[in-house]
């Protein structure tokens, strides 16, 4: 047996381990692995036609020698990116298919769905295990209704896949965010000035909110809430005040907005019609500094939050799926993504995260008077609340 593996999306700590894992598995029971390089567009880039010098730059075999050292580090062995085969611009698509797919007049996008599912069928590819987020295991669910095996691994560190409590990655961006935010209060302590800290969280503010929680700074603005910058204003200056070393500390979702404002995003949209996202802290930065006349310090964590090894809870994590996921292919089942509800391992249906939306819940973990997180229960909440 063959199984493809792949990560697209952004990367986390925690994708190396789960890969090794699904590796070490596989080879428990004689099977091959080959990964697909840089996500989606390994398969969607793989020309039939090709020798196997050219093809190496979108597949690779994984071995249990190749892989036995890589849950050491952050990122993916594989790489990755944000491709997304069923809506591919003419631009990205490769030369040797821009004869296969025409585009109509005013079509923006083709679907090479058809592509995909000859590569993995040239390849022998028996089950295909796509590691990533809800855009990225969307196109796994695709996969899966036009009958093809995939089993998939949820990870975002904004923690925001339907359908399980926890995505690997989670864990390390919190505890990154919390060293870091920690570390901030040196300077702006120093100072006597007001932190603005901005992590990332497109949709969802829980990194925000639980980071903000654990590192107990003054407000935490999500994803979920537009805030009022004068009121925030007026609470941030008395948090000032009543500080013995005279400075504050507020932390904000990337995807949080001002009342009456609009989330904060520049350049072109990707394949799944996302632009990035950033810029709201350094503009709170400034309406702060105009309505308390403090100076700040501005500081976006960006992508330090998912930079390096991950955390013991990650390794654990991201390990336990790729093996669960190994575990469901001996089995023979296959349409489901590895999900943990409320603290145990289990599987739901793979097109589950694109079922629903999975945000902050807002009445039982943020007050939104105050702005900063306010847990109304703990008795009977998992680990991380959810």
């Amino acid at each position: 047996m063959r199984i493809g593996i792949l990560t697209g999306g952004g990367d986390v700590p925690g994708l190396n381990p789960c890969i090794r894992a699904v590796v070490y598995g596989a080879e428990e029971h004689g099977w091959e692995v080959v990964g697909f390089r840089r996500g989606w567009a390994g398969p969607l880039n793989f020309n039939l036609d090709d020798g196997a010098e050219a093809q190496a730059e979108w597949i690779q075999p994984l071995t249990r020698k190749s892989v036995r050292t890589i849950d050491r580090y952050g990122g993916t062995h594989l790489h990755t990116s944000r491709t997304n085969p069923q809506k591919v611009r003419s631009k990205d698509i490769p030369d040797f298919l821009k004869d296969k797919y025409s585009f109509a007049e005013g079509q923006k996008t083709v679907d090479c769905t058809d592509h995909v599912l000859r590569v993995l069928e040239h390849l022998n590819i028996h089950t295909l295990i796509p590691i990533g987020g809800d855009d990225t295991l969307s196109y796994g669910a695709r996969l899966h209704k036009e009958g093809f095996r995939v089993v998939a691994c949820p990870k975002t560190m904004d923690n925001d896949v339907f359908g399980t409590d926890y995505c690997m990655g989670f864990g390390t961006a919190v505890t990154r965010s919390v060293n870091l935010i920690n570390d901030l209060r040196t300077p702006t302590g120093s100072h006597e000035r007001i932190a603005v800290v901005e992590l990332f969280g497109r949709n969802s503010g829980e990194t925000a909110l639980i980071s903000g929680y654990l590192a107990h700074v003054d407000r935490a603005l999500i994803s979920e809430v537009p805030f009022d910058v004068e009121r925030l204003a007026q609470l941030i200056l008395e948090d000032r005040n009543r500080n013995p070393s005279h400075y504050a500390m507020v932390v904000v979702s990337e995807g949080a907005k001002m009342i009456g404002g609009s989330i904060v995003e520049r350049g072109e949209a990707d394949a799944y019609g996302h632009r990035k996202l950033g810029g709201i802290g350094e503009q709170l930065g400034e309406e702060l500094k105009r309505l308390t006349g403090i100076e700040i310090v501005s500081q976006n964590l960006g992508y330090l939050m998912r930079s390096g090894a991950p955390d013991a809870l990650d390794r654990m994590v991201a390990t336990s799926y790729g093996t669960m996921a190994v575990q469901q292919i001996e089995k023979g089942h296959a349409g489901m993504m590895m999900s943990l509800q409320n603290g145990a391992y289990t599987t739901v249906p793979i097109d589950t995260c694109i079922q629903g939306v999975k945000r902050v819940d807002v009445e039982e973990l943020y007050d939104v008077e105050q702005y900063r997180p306010k847990i109304s229960h703990i008795l009977g909440k998992p680990m991380f609340l959810y």
